[in-house]
């Protein structure tokens, strides 16, 4: 259960220790919120999959890192 507090790390519950869950937390509130395309300079960059990114502005398909653009 995600919660404010812990966020969408909520899912581990009392397994894996804090720090971790708190390092997944960050990793993840990154990863989801939206980037800025390097083509038409836009924040409207999404994550398709690991290391491919989509600009739903001028619709490149570019690549990228895993985790943050």
């Amino acid at each position: 259960m995600a919660t404010k507090k812990v966020g969408t790390a909520g899912r581990f519950g009392a397994r894996y220790g804090r720090r971790l869950r708190q390092k997944v937390a960050a990793v993840e509130k990154k990863l989801k919120q939206w980037h800025k395309c390097p083509y038409c300079k836009k924040m409207r960059v999404r994550r398709i999959a690991s290391g491919i990114w989509f600009c739903r502005s001028c619709k490149s398909k570019f690549t990228g890192k895993a985790y943050t653009l």
